[in-house]
């Protein structure tokens, strides 16, 4: 794509980059009332069966996965036109989604200032090796790299260290501002838990929080991963990295059923939004239907990007993701390719 044509396709979308304060104001009506209304059915259906409480809290954990785009769209300043109202609504909804405001503003406007360059990784994206770097890392760095990519550590145990650790400390040379508003947030969410735990009991809070908490954290860590991990996914090198390329090529759109594109807050269409940051939630499916270009970005579904849990190095070669199986095999055959064979001395060589 010409630089020409770049630049027409990034102004293409430009219309879409407007928040709408009646529908900003809307969604999170219709966010945030249902998740409280669920929270409290989970609660009472506690009474007859905690199997019964099952449906509410998946539901609930849906609803925090909505309210984290509302988060999400505030930290690009993007869900108001008023700075002020981003960052208030958006510490609001940190803490209900347990992520500090001003921290992950810093970290995720890096990732999509680096998304696909090979040369920056590192801040506010999912681990990824390449095969050079895995075939000559350490033993352990192997190990560690294996363990982060494993389904169960990422998807199992990854929710608790993201909600627990990560989210709860400030980042060495955090600003002050930014260091302020973690410790609102943390302080905020131990209020709140006391007076739930005050209100219901603590074995009713943790039987209705944790797993809202685990299930969304979840969700939210496989859509953030699976949106740029994928088959013919776009990697450079700072050199040869270009911003739009990045956009459309290195992100995909990930075709969900309706019901789950709205508790998701079509955030499936991720080229539009690493495209144009500044579009709202509400606008990205506008943005795509009415810009050609777009619809040609790679398209998953929830059937095609289960794949995407076997993608595990980067080949810069074939400029693909490989499998641990794939790579166990070439450095198999490397070491028979380099390896000297030994010829034993026979009695009747003497």
């Amino acid at each position: 794509m010409s630089k020409q044509k770049q630049a027409q396709l990034r102004k293409s979308v430009l219309p879409f980059a407007k928040s709408n304060t009646r529908a900003s104001i809307f969604q999170m009506i219709n966010t945030f009332i249902p998740l409280f209304l669920l929270w409290f059915l989970a609660y009472q259906s506690l009474a007859v069966s905690i199997w019964l409480s099952i449906p509410f809290i998946i539901l609930a954990a849906g609803f925090v996965v909505r309210t984290f785009i509302i988060f999400h769209d505030c930290t690009h300043m993007s869900f108001f036109q008023n700075n002020k109202a981003n960052r208030i609504v958006g510490t609001i909804t940190g803490i209900i989604t347990h992520f500090a405001f001003e921290k992950w503003k810093w970290s995720h406007s890096i990732h999509h200032a680096t998304s696909s360059n090979l040369d920056k990784r590192g801040i506010g994206d999912v681990w990824v090796m390449t095969v050079d770097e895995y075939v000559n890392a350490s033993l352990w760095r192997r190990l560690a790299y294996r363990l982060y990519r494993n389904p169960f550590i990422m998807f199992g145990l990854g929710p608790l260290y993201l909600f627990l650790i990560s989210n709860r400390f400030n980042r060495k040379g955090a600003r002050k501002k930014e260091r302020l508003n973690t410790y609102l947030i943390n302080i905020s969410i131990a209020l709140i838990y006391a007076g739930l735990i005050w209100l219901v009991g603590w074995q009713a809070f943790l039987i209705i929080q944790l797993p809202i908490l685990f299930i969304a954290g979840a969700a939210g860590i496989w859509l953030f991963y699976v949106q740029h991990q994928f088959e013919d996914s776009y990697f450079e090198n700072e050199e040869e990295w270009d911003y739009v390329k990045a956009a459309v090529d290195g992100s995909s759109y990930y075709k969900l059923p309706k019901i789950i594109e709205w508790l998701t807050g079509s955030i499936g269409y991720h080229h539009v939004h690493h495209l144009s940051p500044r579009v709202p939630n509400y606008n990205l499916e506008k943005a795509h239907e009415s810009t050609p270009p777009l619809q040609k970005a790679t398209t998953i579904t929830l059937k095609t990007s289960l794949k995407s849990i076997r993608f595990r190095l980067y080949d810069e070669k074939t400029k693909s993701f490989v499998s641990f199986k794939e790579i166990k095999q070439y450095l198999k055959d490397q070491k028979e390719k380099f390896e000297i064979p030994t010829r034993r001395t026979s009695i009747q060589d003497k």
